[in-house]
């Protein structure tokens, strides 16, 4: 009988017996170990900052840039229900409520911004998000590793250029006599004014973020393909999956999660349309297509000093950016199972 299991006894009132075990003499009964609590004593935090403090040194700057540059700010939001007048009282002189969001609700050239907002914030949603992935995998199947070291570097260089270098870059390659004309000229057909037709301006912003912004954003993918496990390539291989189901079936789904976050991180700054690329490359001929909120309060605020109406305008934008993360954080916890908290 040495090598049958013990028998589960159980006593008059229905109650299991602690098991014993057939090696130790009676009496002698294993009890689980207690639980630790899973609290921290309240001198924890203490100890742990007087031990680490050069770690929790770092923190302070980027703190410090945070409440300045972003939370102290937010004050200034009272002046969007308040009349405030340049050289007055830094809160506005006089409560005027709803005031200026009745004016932005009923200013008819604040929903053609607005229109244009939307819709150059879903081509750069609808392009530069999913491209970085797709460059992405394309550089994981190189298999020189100099050859994938090389086209990194290549893509990642327009990132460090400065915007207006960027934007002089595109104002010289589509100018009359730039090379784009040169080239038209040639091919036999007439020059065109790209930087002074409306119709022109959103191809050449979404085309100049994407070469802009393409090969930096495919940094966070490609730390992401060396987390999956090799062995999940070797049993695809072996159940006879080619390189697009392996893709499809192992790649996709391990960068998933980040996808997903960078995705929810996208969705919240959807309206905050690059204000600096707008700015240098727009013109009065194209604000039909190109005037976004964002340069519509530097004009609003600054060159009129309208500063309580843009103020409304601006807490309207970022109540909006507000909700559709909050949204984009709720569907994807409940559809995909990753969310930012």
């Amino acid at each position: 009988m040495s090598g049958q299991l013990p028998i589960d006894r159980r006593s008059t009132y229905g109650e299991t017996e602690p098991w014993r075990d057939p090696l130790q003499p009676p009496g002698d009964v294993i009890e689980p170990e207690p639980t630790r609590p899973t609290s921290r004593p309240r001198g924890a935090w203490r100890r742990a900052l007087r031990r680490d403090w050069q770690l929790y040194s770092l923190a302070v700057l980027p703190l410090l840039f945070f409440l300045v540059f972003r939370y102290a700010p937010m004050i200034g939001n009272v002046i969007a229900f308040r009349k405030f007048e340049p050289g007055g009282n830094l809160f506005g002189e006089e409560w005027v409520g709803l005031r200026y969001v009745r004016m932005f609700l009923n200013d008819p050239k604040f929903w053609d911004v607005f229109t244009n907002t939307l819709i150059l914030g879903g081509l750069i949603l609808l392009f530069c998000f999913p491209l970085p992935i797709v460059l992405a995998l394309l550089f994981n199947e190189v298999g020189s590793r100099r050859m994938k070291r090389f086209l990194q570097s290549v893509s990642y260089l327009p990132h460090f250029l400065s915007i207006v270098v960027v934007a002089g870059i595109v104002m010289q390659f589509l100018s009359l006599d730039g090379p784009v004309n040169q080239i038209l000229r040639m091919a036999g057909g007439e020059p065109v004014a790209f930087m002074q037709r409306p119709d022109w301006f959103r191809t050449i912003y979404v085309s100049s973020e994407i070469w802009q912004t393409i090969g930096w954003g495919t940094i966070l993918y490609l730390a992401a393909l060396t987390t999956i496990d090799e062995q999940l390539y070797e049993a695809a291989r072996i159940d006879g999956a080619g390189r697009w189901r392996q893709i499809w079936h192992v790649t996709l789904p391990g960068i998933r999660p980040t996808a997903v976050t960078l995705l929810i991180l996208n969705i919240g700054t959807f309206m905050a349309v690059g204000f600096e690329k707008v700015l240098l490359l727009y013109n009065p001929l194209t604000y039909p297509t190109g005037d976004v909120i964002s340069t519509y309060l530097y004009r609003t605020g600054v060159e009129s000093s309208s500063m309580s109406y843009a103020a409304a305008i601006g807490l309207f934008e970022a109540l909006i950016g507000l909700i559709l993360i909050l949204s984009a954080n709720l569907i994807s916890k409940r559809t995909v199972g990753t969310s930012l908290w």
